[in-house]
């Protein structure tokens, strides 16, 4: 049965940590955006964080967008620098069609710095991609 079990590969769907200007409370912010390439509406899309090392993990966070559009993105969740010393894993399902997919991303500990920061087109903004 193990056999007839087809996960597909996720391509163009990214999760990213940028550093931005927040209007509201006048101060500079890390955000984490989920980014949607495809050119299909993404459906049920559900994100689970969670900061961890061998001997510390933070609480799990869940977030849920009912539809993300085609070439599009959205705000998952502010994050505070603290955490860049934990590794971060956001945990990815989505339904494509009929199809569930999913996909775990992860941001290694102490690589999200301002020196690390590049410009990611379809944010227009300046962030750090996960792997």
């Amino acid at each position: 049965m193990k056999k007839d079990i087809k996960i597909p590969e996720v391509t163009d769907v990214e999760i990213a940590v940028v550093y931005e200007f927040n209007n509201e409370y006048k101060t500079d912010d890390w955000n984490i955006y989920i980014i949607n390439k495809k050119n299909i509406d993404l459906e049920l899309v559900v994100i689970v964080s969670q900061g961890f090392n061998q001997t510390k993990a933070t609480s799990i966070l869940r977030k849920k967008i009912d539809k993300l559009p085609a070439n599009s993105f959205a705000k998952v969740e502010f994050i505070q620098p603290e955490l860049f010393k934990l590794h971060n894993r956001f945990h990815v399902t989505f339904f494509e069609g009929n199809t569930l997919h999913e996909k775990t991303f992860l941001f290694e500990k102490d690589t999200v710095k301002e020196g690390a920061l590049r410009m990611i087109p379809e944010l227009n903004k300046r962030g750090i991609l996960a792997s």
